[in-house]
């Protein structure tokens, strides 16, 4: 990947900053991009330069279009962004925090596309991000699921529309991140002791596992329209 440019969406935290480091370390320079300029200017810091950050709301369509208008070409853009994990039940759900979820994970993502994909140089592409909640729904994942199943179906779409840019997503499974942060300490390391236990490699997954999966899907020019499950064999079991 050396001399190539990507943009990874939701890249200062979570798989988005492990994406971009994997891909800095491959020879990328990286842009970055989050709401929070706290968080944008802690990833500058953790990116071993060659790097730049934008504070842009991704749920704000101006800012997406002004985004991409400003940094120019590159070769693979990476969407990440979400917020952190809020699972309840259909009897508990609150309507407009769910709309909020979807501005952000599939508009977000579906405007990220369109506004960016007339700046990817010839041989870039796209990776999304998916979510087994889609794949194997649990009680309290309504939400979630569907976010998930619209996702899959927006990467083949686009994979088509676009071509021949190539579209993916990765679609992880519980991975060690900022979004169950909302969780108590002692919950959330109990839940993934819980899951780990219960998964056919015997843990939870790392940010740094997904990582190598968007490094795959960039530098391999020949898969498109694809989900990657990454899940420790989470819908095995």
């Amino acid at each position: 990947m050396n001399g190539k440019r990507v943009v990874v969406l939701g890249g200062t935290s979570g798989i988005g900053l492990a994406t971009a480091k994997a891909a800095q370390r491959e020879g990328a320079s990286i842009v970055v991009a989050s709401s929070r300029r706290q968080r944008v200017d802690s990833a500058l810091s953790a990116l071993r330069g060659n790097a730049d950050g934008e504070v842009v709301d991704l749920s704000d369509e101006g800012q997406v279009r002004a985004f991409f208008d400003r940094i120019g070409a590159f070769d693979h853009l990476v969407f990440c962004a979400g917020e952190t994990l809020h699972l309840q039940t259909l009897e508990k759900m609150e309507l407009e925090q769910a709309r909020g979820f979807v501005n952000l994970r599939f508009w977000g993502a579906l405007m990220t596309v369109k506004y960016g994909s007339p700046h990817i140089r010839s041989g870039g592409s796209i990776t999304l991000t998916n979510g087994v909640a889609g794949l194997r729904p649990r009680k309290g994942w309504t939400m979630a699921a569907s976010i998930c199943g619209a996702m899959e179906a927006l990467t083949r779409a686009l994979a088509v529309e676009l071509a021949p840019i190539r579209v993916n997503a990765v679609c992880p499974g519980v991975v060690k991140t900022e979004l169950w942060s909302d969780m108590p300490e002692s919950d959330r390391q109990a839940m993934y002791s819980d899951i780990g236990r219960k998964l056919p490699v015997g843990r939870v997954g790392e940010a740094d596992d997904l990582a190598q999966a968007y490094i795959y899907l960039m530098r391999e020019g020949y898969s498109t329209g694809q989900v990657i499950v990454v899940d420790g064999g989470a819908v095995l079991v």
